[in-house]
């Protein structure tokens, strides 16, 4: 793993969340993205070399939202850069991890994610993520 690409943060509100991290973090958000396979609407902001994501459930149904009316708003996921997404879960999964997709799949900021199961990881989602090219 690379770096930290971004950490993922779970909000009942993007459009209410984007103006409160704004003045929070100093910067413009500089993304609004849906991700209809995920049920999802993301907003990224730039801090230093690092990201922040906002995420929005687009249904009830959708992951995110299950996870708001559960647990609140709050930190969902810490993604990892890496170069190559399909031997790192190959690694993983030698290591003993449960990878949660057997197959990377398309996320939002023009990557390829996978997730780590969190009991695996001490309660914290681990996502992977490569650039699509």
């Amino acid at each position: 793993m690379q770096k930290i690409e971004h950490i993922g943060i779970a909000v009942a509100s993007l459009e209410q969340s984007i103006h409160k991290y704004e003045l929070l973090l100093g910067v413009s958000c500089y993304k609004v993205e849906e991700v209809a396979s995920e049920a999802v609407k993301t907003a990224f902001f730039m801090v230093g070399d690092t990201k922040i994501e906002l995420l929005e459930g687009t249904i009830p149904e959708s992951v995110i939202s299950k996870y708001v009316s559960s647990k609140g708003e709050g930190i969902h996921h810490i993604a990892y850069g890496v170069t190559d997404i399909k031997a790192e879960m190959i690694r993983l999964k030698n290591e003993g991890f449960r990878v949660l997709n057997e197959e990377p799949k398309a996320g939002a900021d023009n990557k390829w994610v996978c997730f780590v199961h969190p009991k695996d990881a001490n309660g914290v989602l681990t996502e992977l993520c490569q650039e699509r090219n």
